[in-house]
């Protein structure tokens, strides 16, 4: 059955990058991928030890497997699925809420550079610090919006888009509230801030300058001038107080988003959509004072409409079928086999980030964390007397928690489909999965092997356990 399954799993991914070809939309081909996966999974569970285990430590027998699934294991990944869509949900709204008003001129309007070159730099940069201080996902949907008001050719626009993903994942990786990974680590004290921004910032920005290297040797001359949007429509109902207001804050609330998360402890998608209604009830307010002919159709309710579904099912149906591997314990195999046979944290590590590349990072980094265990301040005297190194990296801020934040961030952006940021990107900007693999994939995956041999290099010479911690 497992074989059955990872099998289904590679069968779809290939259908998705062949979407073009095939000339089957890859939201339907993850849509079917996922519920098909959950459908094997259900009919051959009993003979998954595995799962047998696993419902045996929740009270369930063989006999209500069934059970099991359907009340454990679906309801438990479909949370957590969930919890991604609705925060995505309300990072869409609020982007589009903001670019319906035209508040995104305010940002524009200061980059004035036609030069191809010039603008892909400054693009990159502004993504990979935003990027530290949203989550990926949200920087990467603001970035999209921003490109669209700086190129008019769609295909044009594909290059930098690409660029906007790495710069997104790459700036994530270094900050404890950029990425859900390094969330993930930072609320789980496997990490600390300082150790996190003294040892990740250097190679994820590495990450980001080694493609845009490359790409200087290629892209040369002047953008075509933008075309003039026809914003009269806008102006004869948003005034630019009412503009400004509204862009303020939108991206406000998106930068408030983390700081809510850290003060209530709740999910970041309840910030997210807390978010949503003060800004929904400000609009409602703001229309409510005065007769507009045509600015219902930019009510939140109307914009709520213009949410691209398909990109929201494409997500759906790729981390539901993440969660049967997950829930099999296909992912968990994985990284018992490579603690066996490889056990060094270097290799496991760059290893990870490649498998994050194929997997979403998100159960691929909670498996590591359910796999190795931190070890304890007080045991790490005895193991500096015992030259005991490989476990000295799993204590906390140790270099195996250092590098799985660098390489599970980073190492998405391999591949399009390899992190939310690019999902997202791929569904707004109908990218296809072929380009970016011929185009950018090798790019990434030279910026992420950069960055991960100077990360190491500081891990070696500058071992964090010393350097926070004084021993």
């Amino acid at each position: 059955m497992l074989v059955a399954l990872v099998a289904v799993f590679i069968a779809g991914y290939i259908c998705i990058a062949m979407e073009h070809s095939i000339k089957i939309d890859k939201s339907a081909t993850a849509l079917l991928l996922g519920m098909l996966m959950w459908v094997l999974f259900i009919l051959g569970a009993d003979s998954i030890p595995y799962v047998v285990e696993q419902a045996a430590q929740h009270g369930y027998d063989v006999s209500h497997l069934t059970d099991y699934i359907n009340q454990v294991e679906i309801i438990g990944h479909l949370g957590d699925i969930s919890s991604t869509l609705f925060f995505l949900i309300g990072a869409m709204t609020i982007v589009e809420l903001i670019d319906s008003h035209g508040g995104f001129t305010i940002i524009t309007r200061h980059i004035t550079t036609r030069h191809k070159l010039r603008l892909v730099w400054i693009l990159s940069f502004i993504t990979f610090f935003m990027s530290s201080v949203l989550d990926n996902l949200t920087t990467a949907i603001v970035m999209v919006m921003l490109l669209r008001k700086l190129i008019n050719d769609q295909h044009e626009r594909w290059l930098y888009a690409s660029m906007i993903i790495i710069a997104a994942n790459a700036g994530g990786a270094w900050s404890p509230i950029g990425d859900i990974t390094t969330i993930m680590l930072w609320v789980n004290n496997n990490v600390t801030t300082g150790a996190l921004m003294t040892y990740v910032l250097v190679p994820s920005l590495t990450a980001v300058i080694v493609p845009l290297l490359f790409i200087s040797f290629k892209l040369r001359g002047q953008l075509p001038a933008i075309t003039a949007k026809d914003e009269d429509g806008v102006a004869n109902f948003v005034s630019p107080k009412e503009r400004s207001a509204l862009f303020y804050l939108g991206v406000g609330g998106l930068i408030f988003v983390p700081i809510f998360k850290t003060v209530t402890h709740l999910p970041p998608f309840v910030g997210m959509l807390f978010v949503l209604g003060i800004i929904w009830i400000y609009t409602e307010l703001m229309y409510n004072k005065k007769a507009l002919t045509n600015g219902p159709q930019n009510r939140l309710s109307r914009i709520l409409q213009r949410i691209d579904m398909p990109t929201i099912l494409f997500f759906l149906g790729i981390l539901m079928a993440v969660a049967v591997l997950q829930a099999t314990g296909i992912l968990g195999s994985m990284a018992d086999w490579l603690d066996e046979k490889v056990h060094n944290i270097y290799i496991i590590n760059v290893l990870l980030g490649c498998i994050s590349s194929i997997i979403d990072n998100v159960p691929l980094v909670a498996a590591a964390m359910g796999m190795y265990e931190i070890v304890p301040f007080d045991q790490v005297p005895d193991l500096l007397a015992a030259s005991d190194i490989y476990r000295l990296n799993f204590v906390q801020d140790g270099g195996f928690w250092l590098l799985l934040s660098y390489c599970a961030g980073v190492g998405g952006s391999m591949l399009i489909i390899g992190s939310a940021a690019g999902v997202v990107v791929m569904g707004l900007e109908k990218m296809n999965f072929g380009w970016y693999l011929k185009h950018i994939s090798w790019l990434a995956l030279l910026g992420y092997l950069a960055g991960a041999a100077i990360l190491i290099a500081e891990l070696i010479m500058f071992p964090p356990i010393h350097t926070f911690h004084g021993f």
